[in-house]
């Protein structure tokens, strides 16, 4: 494991800054040395490291969240509120429905099929929209209307309610059905996973404010109770709809408002372990990827996720209508509301391992939705925040 973890860090981050100096998004490399390193490449990835990917990666995803969390700020998300509220849903209910009208046409799918592969692709990557908002938020640019905050919350929630929703379709592909009950765990998960994320936000603070521990120690408990808020949404799953990311956030979200003076400091130190946990993550999802079915997608699968995502940043522009955001500022919403990483890695396989007949053709359209989407979306945020957003 030690060797696999080596590899990890030093091939990763060595490509990553190999296509940085190509003016191209680090990240790109980092999935690149996944493939090469991972189980369809050299195989130079230990059994163990492979077991325990999806966990490694939560904690990448857990850092990034908290972190995040310490950076809003409640002023600004009331300010934008009712647009990042039709930000968690709304582009990825235009996008499933552009791939129910098309993927039957494209693909030769049925209706269930392509809602389920709708349900596939219609999340953001956080893993990639996040890190690039706190940058964004570190040089001002656009925090005066809150736009980094914005869609940093809208795309939180917005894995939540696609990933429901792909239960949902999942179980009407297996001859389930689909029931009122399996779309009402969308509010609840939302709702209890903010409810119970501001709680123990509130508390641990509150002890830390007491307790008045050095910046290091107080990094270390804030982190644990994030996972533990992660542990508990696998401990209730199958019975209590919650989700832990939300709660981390929302933690994070509290903890920023009560420990003013300290925060920094734990900002600060979040942002070093970034360091090293972003190519745990975006390395292991490339390992994630079978390359082989990149190239069974073909040219209708591409024609598809261009017009869905083309769909898509219709309805965030839609999204921004009630806000006052001048016309650029809405197209870089739309930009950066497009890069798939995470979920796509994470649920692709599904549908295979479940019988379904669709499910080799699912799996090649995630795995192109995350290779067309995700540098694509990285290199365009990076190029344009300069040009379409405002620098306070």
């Amino acid at each position: 494991m030690l060797f696999s973890f080596a590899l990890i860090f030093l091939v990763g981050i060595l490509l990553g800054q190999v296509v940085g100096w190509i003016k191209l998004p680090p990240l790109l490399g980092m999935l690149l040395a996944g493939i090469i390193l991972g189980p369809f490449g050299w195989e130079l990835l230990d059994e163990t490291t492979l077991t325990i990917s999806s966990q490694l990666r939560q904690i990448a995803l857990v850092i990034i969240l908290l972190r995040a969390g310490l950076s809003l700020e409640w002023k600004k998300l009331q300010s934008v509120g009712p647009t990042a509220m039709l930000l968690c849903f709304v582009p990825a209910c235009f996008e499933m429905t552009a791939t129910i009208i098309f993927a039957p046409m494209l693909l030769g799918f049925s209706f269930q099929e392509a809602a389920l592969l709708g349900a596939v692709l219609a999340a953001v990557s956080p893993a990639v929209i996040v890190p690039k908002m706190l940058q964004l938020m570190e040089k001002g640019y656009g925090i005066i209307k809150g736009i980094p905050q914005m869609i940093l919350s809208g795309a939180s929630v917005d894995d939540v309610f696609v990933i429901v929703v792909f239960t949902s379709f999942l179980g009407m592909a297996q001859g389930q059905g689909v029931s009122a009950v399996s779309f009402l765990q969308i509010p609840i998960s939302i709702i209890l996973g903010i409810a119970g994320g501001c709680a123990v936000g509130w508390a641990i603070s509150f002890l830390l404010k007491k307790w008045k521990p050095i910046s290091a120690i107080q990094t270390i408990c804030l982190l644990s109770v994030a996972f533990l808020l992660v542990s508990v949404e696998d401990f209730l799953k199958g019975t209590v709809p919650f989700s832990g990311l939300l709660g981390v956030m929302a933690m994070g979200l509290v903890a920023q408002s009560q420990l003013k003076t300290t925060i920094s400091q734990t900002n600060g130190q979040l942002s070093k372990m970034w360091v090293a946990a972003e190519p745990m993550l975006f390395v292991l999802v490339g390992a994630s990827v079978n390359i082989s079915y990149l190239f069974r997608a073909g040219i209708p699968a591409v024609i598809l996720l261009c017009l869905a995502i083309l769909v898509r940043m219709v309805g965030v522009w839609v999204s921004t209508l009630p806000s006052s955001l001048e016309p650029k500022e809405r197209l870089f919403c739309m930009i950066a509301y497009t890069p798939k990483a995470t979920v796509q890695a994470a649920i692709g396989g599904i549908p295979l391992a479940a019988g379904l007949a669709c499910g080799n053709s699912i799996l090649a359209v995630a795995v192109l939705s995350i290779f067309l989407t995700a540098p694509t979306g990285a290199f365009l945020i990076e190029k344009t925040y300069t040009r379409l957003l405002q620098k306070s």
